[in-house]
């Protein structure tokens, strides 16, 4: 099982910096996600900044949330934050 999210900050170029419960930290880019479905409300930048971790991953107000496995095996963790 890879580790949860322990904590975010999300940043103005729609990437969330990520604190996982193994200590690594890393670059989540949800940029591709502007226009699919659910996530469409993220082009709201003061919306997509309302990030939060709720239960190990992250989510927002309207139930928005991204798997925690997703965010772990696809986040970048040598970008600059």
């Amino acid at each position: 099982m890879n580790p949860r999210v322990e904590s975010v900050t999300a940043k103005e170029n729609y990437r969330l910096v990520i604190v996982f419960t193994n200590g690594e930290k890393a670059v989540f880019d949800c940029s591709y996600l502007l226009d699919c479905g659910v996530f469409k409300e993220f082009k709201d930048i003061n919306y997509f900044k309302q990030a939060r971790v709720e239960y190990g991953t992250v989510t927002w107000p309207h139930e928005q949330d991204i798997c925690p496995d997703t965010l772990y095996e696809d986040s970048t963790r040598e970008a600059q934050y």
